[in-house]
């Protein structure tokens, strides 16, 4: 397990809201896949989900997502997404995105991927220097 925390900023703009004046529901996967992604381009080398697919033939497609709504999410504040992996099988990885907004919990949710061979589209175990990366990072919920 390493210690080292990563959380994704997201500047949440009048765009990303209703007229109840929060961001719509709509938004809030759209930013934890957001910080997901910068989550692996943190750790990657810069290599987000494009690179992924497109340089190492590598696809992450997800097969699950829950999320629990506590707080609205508004313009007022930078909404940090707190993003790692609390699981790793042979053929998934499962991510913890939680999102902050001054200090309150906004939003908690859970999102499984699959690796897969990209331009396949079929299963593969996670690729060794992918686990290289994901094992000592795994931390619990």
């Amino acid at each position: 397990m390493s210690g080292d925390k990563f959380v994704h900023p997201v500047n949440v703009t009048w765009a990303d809201c209703d007229p109840a004046r929060i961001a719509y529901t709509a938004r809030l996967p759209y930013f934890a896949l957001d910080a997901i992604n910068a989550w692996w381009e943190a750790h990657l080398d810069g290599d987000g989900w494009f690179q992924m697919e497109i340089d190492r033939n590598v696809g992450t497609p997800f097969v699950n997502m829950s999320m629990d709504f506590r707080s609205p999410v508004t313009p007022r504040h930078k909404l940090l997404c707190e993003t790692y992996p609390t699981r790793l099988g042979d053929k998934s990885i499962t991510f913890a995105v939680k999102g902050r907004q001054n200090g309150v919990l906004c939003f908690e949710g859970r999102f499984t991927c699959v690796f897969i061979i990209a331009d396949q589209f079929k299963s593969q175990s996670a690729p060794a220097e992918f686990r290289a990366v994901i094992e000592p990072r795994l931390r619990a919920e």
